[in-house]
């Protein structure tokens, strides 16, 4: 989990940095057509440019939610693969995201997805790791049977008799 981890906020802050170096802000670069663009912007809010302008709390929020990240992680058993592999997902999203906050005091975003006027807010490396992490996460959390079994249920199964049951 650790190789994905780096690999996440690697890649982030690589292609951060490249789009800062190359690109002005606000310029955009067509990849496919006008469906995928790499558009240059600085989001000093959440995700999908809310609340805008509270750089201590968003600040605050990112080094919380690591932590929750952390605790989590570190209580699920090993063989818990997918639900680990998500929490380093978003961990490492997370993680990418927060350098930015912290080092600029806003996140750069480049990946810009839509057809015509009908775009989708422009996110990064980062914010998709997130993204993901969060599907698989829930997808795992639907999938398993979470629930607790019925004591009656537990000690007795169809066909087999137990200790207990055998008359005296």
């Amino acid at each position: 989990m650790i190789c994905t981890f780096i690999l996440v906020v690697f890649l982030d802050q690589c292609t951060k940095i490249v789009v800062q170096e190359y690109m002005k802000l606000h310029d955009s670069i067509p990849i496919l057509g006008d469906f995928l663009k790499l558009t240059f912007i600085k989001n000093p809010g959440a995700a999908f440019g809310i609340m805008i302008g509270n750089r201590w709390f968003f600040l605050a929020m990112s080094i919380l939610a690591c932590g929750v990240m952390i605790y989590y992680f570190t209580r699920l058993p090993v063989r818990e693969t997918w639900g680990r592999f998500a929490l380093t997902l978003i961990f490492g999203g997370a993680i990418g995201n927060l350098i930015d906050r912290i080092l600029y005091g806003e996140v750069t975003d480049f990946i810009d997805v839509g057809l015509n006027t009908y775009r989708w807010p422009i996110f990064n490396i980062a914010d998709m790791a997130v993204s993901i992490g969060v599907i698989l996460l829930f997808i795992r959390l639907s999938t398993t049977n979470q629930t607790i079994p019925d004591e009656s249920s537990s000690t007795k199964q169809e066909g087999i008799v137990h200790r207990e049951d055998r008359p005296a």
